[in-house]
């Protein structure tokens, strides 16, 4: 158990100009007790792995609709890595056909999440991966 609130970096990467889902995600995430930090719109990989490195994050979110997630997101992971924050955990939203999961997951991402998901399970996945339990 942690005795913090979690932190949780919510970001949309590259070029797309979408961001109500991200800020519905965000804002159900601070109702249920974490700190959010939302980058804004067309965020680069290194942007967003600096911030995260700056914000000291438990949680990196990344919320894609544009299509370039296989090119983004295993960027943003290794740079994540490079900055020595290996327990640090990703989970993307957004459109991402079903046979790019299993590749995402090799990646490293932690769970992938598409349109219509309720909040509660990207909630409770995120407090499973930090607290390291069930809840």
């Amino acid at each position: 158990m942690i005795d913090r609130k979690i932190r949780v970096l919510i970001a949309k990467p590259g070029l797309d100009g979408h961001d109500r889902g991200a800020k519905i995600v965000a804002q159900a995430l601070r109702d249920a007790g974490m700190e959010v930090i939302y980058t804004g719109l067309r965020q680069t990989p290194e942007m967003i792995a600096e911030a995260a490195l700056q914000e000291d994050v438990d949680v990196v979110g990344l919320s894609i609709l544009s299509g370039a997630h296989m090119a983004l997101v295993p960027r943003v992971i290794e740079l994540i890595r490079k900055n020595g924050q290996g327990d640090v955990k990703v989970f993307v939203g957004g459109i991402i056909p079903e046979e790019d999961i299993p590749l995402l997951k090799e990646a490293g991402v932690y769970a992938v999440y598409g349109p219509g998901t309720s909040t509660e399970v990207v909630i409770r996945d995120i407090q499973e991966a930090v607290l390291g339990e069930k809840v």
